[in-house]
């Protein structure tokens, strides 16, 4: 996670059937590709410098990581809920922010982030 937003690491992290929640879409999205797409675009959007975990919580095959990170002069506050399968590969990530101008921040520039990946 510290290492930075390198595609080929992430796609090594990711199993093939994970599983992405986002806190701007309401439906799950499923397999790799999908959840790649989302992980890449956020890692474009918070990759302004600002991005910081500040706390960690680690249960098992479970973690929590509570970022901070400040876009356009909006200070996001999140936690990162990731689920690690038997092989170590991560099988479910949820991503929760506050307060609600800071999600709607994160909508306005995700979405602007995935139609440009799109092309």
């Amino acid at each position: 996670m510290e290492g930075g937003s390198d595609p080929a690491v992430l796609s090594e992290m990711l199993a093939d059937d994970a599983v992405f929640h986002s806190p701007v879409v309401h439906t799950p999205q499923a397999g790799k590709a999908l959840v790649m797409a989302y992980l890449t675009a956020a890692a474009d959007v918070f990759g302004n410098g600002s991005f910081r975990y500040v706390r960690e919580l680690v249960d098992g095959n479970e973690m929590m990581l509570e970022f901070v990170a400040e876009m356009d002069g909006i200070t996001v506050n999140g936690v990162d809920i990731i689920r690690f399968g038997e092989d170590g590969r991560i099988t479910d990530f949820k991503v929760m922010v506050r307060p609600l101008k800071a999600i709607n921040k994160v909508w306005e520039m995700m979405a602007r982030q995935l139609e440009e990946a799109r092309g």
